[in-house]
């Protein structure tokens, strides 16, 4: 094991290559019960059938740190491939959703439910008691799905191969739930990364690949922006905060 090859760094974990294993090293004091979760998550969804590195391990490092262990996917980002080939956005945009309807289109009926997890989510987040009760009350009038769902489902998440397969990472937030959360979530991802002009392009092609009225997607946004706002930095909890306070509750 070499762990010297840092190909990622995020918030609480650093990511490591070595050879064809990838390495996802956590900090001391992550939460080892999160950490076995989301193994646990990316597990369940191998069984699937969708392309995605697979779990190798589970082990310690570097004075007792947690890291999964997967298999290493050789490949450019979808983000990487818009941003070098802008005139093709459009083109690999398309793609993004077709690949997101395949995940929705799959069950995994072990995963927490979404509708759960949002309902704890809210709970957590310092709105007043009549707002929180509002957030509550819509999410309990949503429709009941149980739809495979990402929980981060963007183009930094996507790995093309070299032969042109796509493999998508990072399923520590998946659930089973309402397709129409997945893509409100992706939708605000865009707005956060600041491609306001991208979301809404996207948010169009979803809703029309997937038959799905975009008034639908839009009523799932101040639930999924109050529920994401617990954690981040001070400057997205504020943009999420925004898209809840604005809403009109009907």
């Amino acid at each position: 094991m070499n762990l010297t090859n840092v190909i990622a760094e995020r918030k609480n974990k650093v990511i490591y290559r070595d050879g064809d294993l990838c390495y996802k090293v956590f900090d001391s004091d992550y939460s080892k019960a999160d950490i076995l979760n989301e193994a646990l998550n990316q597990a369940r969804v191998e069984e699937t059938g969708l392309n995605i590195p697979k779990i190798k391990s589970i082990t310690t490092v570097d004075g007792g740190k947690w890291a999964i262990v997967t298999d290493f996917i050789e490949g450019k980002t979808l983000a990487q491939l818009m941003e070098e080939d802008p005139d093709n956005k459009d083109k690999y945009l398309d793609y993004f959703v077709n690949l997101q309807l395949d995940v929705c289109s799959k069950k995994c009926p072990l995963l927490t439910k979404l509708r759960d997890k949002m309902n704890r989510k809210i709970n957590l987040t310092d709105f007043d008691a009549t707002t929180r009760y509002e957030l509550h009350t819509r999410l309990d009038g949503m429709p009941k799905h149980d739809k495979l769902c990402h929980g981060d489902f963007n183009p930094s998440n996507i790995i093309i191969t070299a032969d042109g397969a796509p493999y998508i990472l990072d399923w520590a937030h998946a659930t089973q739930g309402n397709a129409s959360a997945d893509a409100a979530r992706t939708y605000l991802l865009f707005w956060l990364n600041g491609d306001i002009e991208t979301a809404k392009k996207y948010l169009d092609l979803f809703c029309k690949k997937s038959d799905t009225a975009k008034q639908y997607v839009q009523k799932w946004m101040p639930i999924v922006a109050a529920s994401q706002s617990v954690k981040g930095n001070e400057k997205e909890i504020e943009f999420l905060r925004s898209w809840v306070d604005v809403v009109d509750y009907e």
